[in-house]
């Protein structure tokens, strides 16, 4: 199993596949469905295996390729009505209804897929004959479930399964056998015999949208990426996020540090930010971080670099105005397109979803710079703490390897004494930035101060931290803190405060 994106030493080649017409399907399959071969999709009822086999289907119409929808559960007019709330047309799709108002005759019950010990059954037989007049190149086949209760019997189900796969092979047809996993559990006869395995998934969460996942449970003869992928479907059918890997993935870049806007924090940071690395923003709500990571792109933007940024937490009509409040007008670069905001909604947006933005952010719009605010609603999109730092790690080191500059916030529970994260992504981080709340001659002021640098010599020191109209102001270090370890900072020392002469 590899990366799709990688090119393969192994496998059928291009010539020998047929493109399921599923977006990003292709790319987790490598190249496609090797052609003239059956393959099993199965899923439970409303996961979308009707919906990817048209898909499958219409792709053929549009490479010229015949096509023929046997159907057993639904009629030809209920697929004609799926395809249009599509926008799809069926006009050139052949649809074949295997059980028909005569097939439900109580008369012909004992006929229907009953095979002999030398033909197959008369029901088979019909489709025999629509195959050999079509000559289809693709064929789908709903419902083999139906099939199996028609059969009655486990031995002649598998026959008849065996009988057509052999029949499909001596007419070059690529062959998607729809299942709705109505079988007994761990029945594993249609994985042994199909070439190919395409395992549909959904679950429905307490709050919010179902979540879809796919998985290629086998494919002879290719390399493929294993594991679940995200999809979602939607007006337009099917489409799938293939999963992020990171390995392999990586461009040519110069790592170099680029300013923030402010010298004070570029000092702070040891020189700037530096591309290729990914800094935390971590604090209590309300102490800056937001409009830092504000600034810090501001000044990527005003040197002509292209920029992204992912907003969980508030509204972009919000975060433009209070930008515009402090001296930081973000709006001619959204009209000129340099910046581009994603309003994200968790309940809504799978995490494979989320990841196919960022990743089209970064090779299809060319973005320098990356902010994903907050990891906070980031966090509350997973499943669990686990799978978020794995796929934080995958993330974060696909931006690195592409040469980004990423910027993460991070919010923690709590105003003073003892502040909490949803979860630990400080190794994860190559620079980190923290901020405080702190108490001085009876007022509440913020402090800033960089606690990890792989890539700089940073300052070790803390600096009084303030927003006013003009953006951000940054004092010089502060000596003389006490009860910074215990969570309750309080200076002492003498120091200007910013904003003492106001």
């Amino acid at each position: 199993m590899i990366d799709p994106l990688q090119p393969s030493a192994a496998g059928p080649s291009a010539s020998n596949r047929s493109s399921t017409g599923v977006p990003g399907l292709d790319e987790i399959l490598g190249g496609g469905l090797t052609t003239h071969r059956l393959y099993l999709v199965e899923g439970t009822p409303g996961t979308g295996k009707t919906t990817l086999a048209l898909q499958f289907l219409l792709e053929g119409v549009r490479q010229g390729e015949e096509g023929l929808y046997v159907t057993l559960s639904e009629t030809p007019n209920e697929l004609r009505a799926v395809a249009a709330t599509h926008g799809w047309s069926l006009d050139k799709i052949h649809l074949f209804e295997l059980v028909n108002d005569a097939g439900l005759d109580p008369d012909s019950e004992q006929s229907i897929l009953h095979p002999s010990e030398i033909e197959l059954g008369e029901t088979t037989k019909a489709v025999i004959r629509q195959i050999d007049a079509l000559g289809p190149s693709r064929i789908v086949f709903d419902s083999l479930s139906e099939m199996r209760l028609l059969a009655q019997d486990p031995l002649r189900y598998r026959r008849q399964i065996l009988a057509l796969k052999h029949f499909f092979s001596t007419r070059n047809c690529t062959v998607l056998m729809l299942d709705d996993k109505t079988s007994e559990p761990g029945d594993q006869q249609l994985h042994s015999i199909a070439h190919g395995v395409i395992s549909l998934d959904q679950k429905a969460e307490e709050f919010g949208a179902e979540r879809r996942k796919l998985r290629v449970v086998k494919m002879r003869g290719m390399r493929f990426s294993g594991g679940f992928h995200d999809f979602v479907l939607e007006t337009g059918g099917l489409r799938v996020f293939p999963r992020l890997v990171a390995a392999g993935r990586h461009r040519e870049f110069t790592a170099v540090s680029r300013s923030t806007g402010v010298p004070e924090l570029d000092q702070i940071l040891g020189g700037g930010l530096v591309s290729g690395t990914n800094t935390l923003l971590m604090g209590p709500s309300g102490v800056g971080k937001t409009t830092t990571a504000m600034r810090c792109m501001l000044a990527a933007l005003e040197r002509g670099e292209r920029a992204a940024y992912f907003l969980f937490d508030e509204g972009v009509g919000t975060f433009i105005a209070r930008g515009i409040a402090l001296g930081m007008d973000l709006r001619p670069y959204l009209e000129n397109g340099k910046l581009k905001m994603h309003q994200i909604d968790p309940a809504e947006k799978s995490p494979g979803e989320f990841a196919a933005l960022i990743h089209d952010a970064v090779s299809v719009e060319r973005v320098e710079m990356v902010a994903i605010d907050s990891l906070n609603a980031y966090l509350q999109a997973m499943p669990g703490e686990k799978f978020l730092l794995i796929q934080m790690h995958e993330l974060l080191t696909y931006l690195n390897q592409h040469g980004i500059t990423t910027l993460l916030v991070l919010g923690q529970h709590g105003l003073v004494g003892d502040i909490r994260s949803d979860v630990d992504l400080s190794y994860l981080s190559d620079s980190i930035l923290a901020f405080r709340f702190f108490e001085a001659k009876g007022k509440i002021l913020t402090a800033i101060s960089a606690v990890k640098n792989r890539t700089n010599d940073h300052e070790h020191t803390i600096r009084e931290f303030r927003l006013t109209s003009r953006g951000l102001e940054i004092g010089d270090p502060l000596q003389n803190f006490e009860g910074i370890l215990s969570g309750l900072p309080a200076y002492r020392g003498t120091t200007e405060m910013l904003g003492s002469s106001d």
